[in-house]
């Protein structure tokens, strides 16, 4: 069957959201690529053989706390890793729509779900880090277009990952009879992990996402949880079919959880209070690994017995959004 959208929206839409699995308390590990290949090996598989659920890297072509040093691309790494792991769930956080087409993105996607055996999550943002782009000479367009362009890109990759063959009329992105072979192992597709700040990229995040991801203080992610949930309704979709996902960058955070166990809650306990129910962290310092371990022993089956927070409702227009901090304002 060929599925085709015109102008960016789909004409033949058939979501799954009453198909997802209720919200439930996750953790995994983001590693920077600023390591060698045989470490960063090592660290993914003792991730997993402690039984987090997912590891993650970052999309970006230097490191933006350390530009000068060493940074491995982030999709070849994932491939390489996903063939030497067998259990963890693993994904980019988040994939920059900025630096490839999503038509290839697609492609890529499908081939790590397959050398994972199903186990990828197709991290998508609209990208951020604008002296990256100055430096490579990529083009980095005003918001405005970022966004849009996100919209495309987020629907093209939904696209090609569930239908054999599609067609897309974009303003920024075209496909016209595109395979889409073979098809990707998990079904209907990859999860769609979503990072979005703004109010407009939330609104995407609401009708294509399978987990929303941003990171920022307990204050700005509940009021975030609160407009998502009320995107949710605004479309018919049960707010509890979208996992809500926090990337908690420790350099550029307030608190290090990996300094002890009641470090370890006083950072999540807040977020938990938020609507967060996926906790990704920056991995601990090779002197902290012990915490790591205490966490998947202790913290991690903690929370798998409790159930994830609902927020009181609230009207997404009455938000109040002029205090929240984009990505770059943290560095």
């Amino acid at each position: 069957m060929t599925r085709r959208f015109r102008f960016g929206i789909c004409t033949d839409q058939n979501m799954t959201w009453e198909k997802r699995m209720t919200r439930r308390f996750r953790f995994g590990i983001c590693t920077d690529q600023n390591m060698t290949w045989e470490k960063t090996v090592e660290r993914w598989q003792l991730f997993e053989r402690l039984g987090y659920e997912s590891a993650w890297l970052c999309d970006h072509l230097v490191q933006p706390s350390r530009p000068q040093g060493p940074y491995f691309e982030a999709w070849t790494l994932l491939g390489g890793l996903a063939a030497v792991t067998k259990t963890i769930r693993v994904g980019v956080l988040v994939t920059s729509n900025t630096f490839r087409y999503p038509q290839v993105l697609a492609k890529m996607a499908v081939t790590v779900d397959h050398i994972s055996n199903g186990r990828l999550e197709i991290g998508l943002g609209a990208g951020w880090y604008e002296p990256e782009h100055t430096m490579f000479g990529i083009e980095f367009p005003e918001t405005k277009e970022l966004v849009s362009r996100f919209r495309e890109a987020v629907q093209v990759v939904d696209l090609m990952t569930r239908e054999d063959t599609s067609s897309f009329d974009g303003e920024y992105y075209k496909l016209k009879d595109a395979r889409s072979r073979p098809a990707s192992i998990q079904k209907p597709r990859p999860p769609l992990v979503l990072g979005a700040f703004g109010p407009r990229m939330l609104k995407i995040v609401a009708r294509y996402g399978d987990t929303w991801n941003a990171f920022g203080t307990p204050q700005e992610m509940r009021e975030r949880n609160q407009m998502l949930d009320d995107y949710c309704r605004e479309i018919g979709r049960d707010p509890d079919s979208l996992d809500r996902s926090l990337y908690y960058w420790v350099p550029k955070s307030d608190e290090d959880p990996w300094v002890s166990k009641d470090a370890f809650y006083s950072v999540i306990e807040p977020y938990v209070e938020a609507g967060v129910n996926q906790f990704i962290f920056d991995q601990p310092r090779d002197d902290q690994m012990e915490m790591l371990e205490w966490a998947a022993a202790e913290a991690v089956p903690k929370f798998a017995r409790q159930m994830p927070r609902a927020l009181e409702p609230a009207s997404a227009a009455k938000i109040d959004t002029s205090d929240w901090k984009r990505p770059q304002d943290h560095l």
